[in-house]
C-alpha cells in the first residue's frame, strides 16, 4: 500500500482514547506520521476521590482523536483492541499495515491500571480506593502493561527483519520506581518489567537501527488530578510538575524522532 502521509513512518500508539496516548498521537500525526490509535474503554467504579471527568476520559473511544487527526489534514485509524488479549498484538499491526503501511513507531502508551495493596487500607493517602492483591488484578495489570508491551514489540521486530527495515522507534510510558510503587502495587511491578523487555529491546535491536526507550512522566493532569494532588505536587521533593499530556508528548516524539537516533536504553525521568 502507497504511504499518503508526510513523513512515510506509521505509528501505533496504545491507550490513544486520551491523556499522553491522544496527545502523543495527535503530535506525531502532526509531524507527519500515520497513526493507529489503539485504545480499550474501561468503565471504572465510581469513586468520590477520582474526578468524574477520569472516567469519562477512560471510557471513551479513539474516534474524536482520529477526527480531530483528519481534521488537521492527517491520517489516522481506530482500533478497540483489548490487550489481555495475546492475539492483540499480531491485530494490530495487521489491520496498520492493511491501512497505513509498515509500522516503525511503536509507543506502549496503554495501562491497565488497578490500584492494589498489600496494606490493610481501603484507601491511600488522596483517598482514592485500593484493591487487596489478588490474582486478578495482578492478572490485568501484568497483561496489559507486560505482555501486551512484550508481545508488540516481538512483532515489531519480526516484521521490521522480514522487511529488511533499517530504522525503528519503540518508546513505552513507566511509573513508580526502585523502592516499589505503594498503593500500586502491581502496576509498579508490571511496569518495572516493561522497563526490563524495553531495556532488552534497546540491546538486542539496536543493530537493526531501532532505538528502545522508556518515559517516566511527571504528575500529568489527564483528569485525574485534584488540588490534594497538586498539593502533594507542591510540597513534595522529588516530584516538581503537573505536566499537561501535550508536555510529555513533545518528548514521546522526539524519541520517535530522527533526531534522537543515539538515544536509545534509557529510561527519561521527567520531573
Amino acid at each position: 500500500m502507497a504511504n499518503r502521509h508526510a513523513s512515510g513512518h506509521v505509528a501505533i500508539v496504545t491507550g490513544a482514547n486520551h491523556g499522553i496516548g491522544a496527545a502523543t498521537a495527535q503530535l506525531l500525526a502532526e509531524r507527519g506520521c500515520a497513526v493507529l490509535c489503539a485504545y480499550r474503554p474501561l468503565h471504572d467504579e465510581v469513586d468520590p476521590a477520582i474526578p468524574e471527568t477520569y472516567r469519562q476520559n477512560r471510557a471513551s473511544t479513539a474516534d474524536p482523536v482520529v477526527t480531530a487527526i483528519r481534521t488537521n489534514g492527517g491520517t489516522a485509524v481506530a482500533l478497540d483492541a483489548d490487550l489481555e488479549d495475546p492475539a492483540s498484538a499480531a491485530r494490530l499491526f495487521d489491520m496498520a499495515e492493511e491501512t497505513l503501511g509498515a509500522v516503525d513507531i511503536l509507543v506502549n502508551n496503554a495501562t491497565g491500571w488497578v490500584q492494589d495493596s498489600f496494606a490493610a487500607n481501603d484507601r491511600d493517602h488522596l483517598g482514592r480506593a485500593v484493591r487487596p492483591v489478588t490474582e486478578a488484578t495482578w492478572s490485568q495489570q501484568f497483561r496489559v502493561d507486560t505482555l501486551a508491551p512484550a508481545l508488540l514489540i516481538a512483532q515489531f521486530a519480526e516484521r521490521h527483519v522480514a522487511r529488511g527495515a533499517s530504522w525503528g522507534r519503540i518508546v513505552g510510558l513507566t511509573s513508580g520506581g526502585g523502592l516499589g510503587f505503594p498503593g500500586e502495587v502491581s502496576y509498579g511491578a508490571a511496569k518495572a518489567a516493561q522497563v526490563n523487555y524495553t531495556m532488552s529491546a534497546a540491546a538486542e535491536l539496536a543493530p537493526l537501527g531501532i532505538t528502545a526507550n522508556m518515559v517516566h512522566p511527571p504528575v500529568t493532569d489527564t483528569g485525574w488530578v485534584t488540588d490534594e494532588v497538586r498539593g502533594f505536587v507542591r510540597d513534595s521533593t522529588s516530584l516538581f510538575h503537573v505536566a499537561d499530556p501535550r508536555e510529555v508528548a513533545e518528548v514521546i516524539a522526539f524519541l520517535a524522532s530522527n533526531a534522537a537516533a543515539l538515544i536509545t536504553g534509557n529510561v527519561i525521568v521527567l520531573r
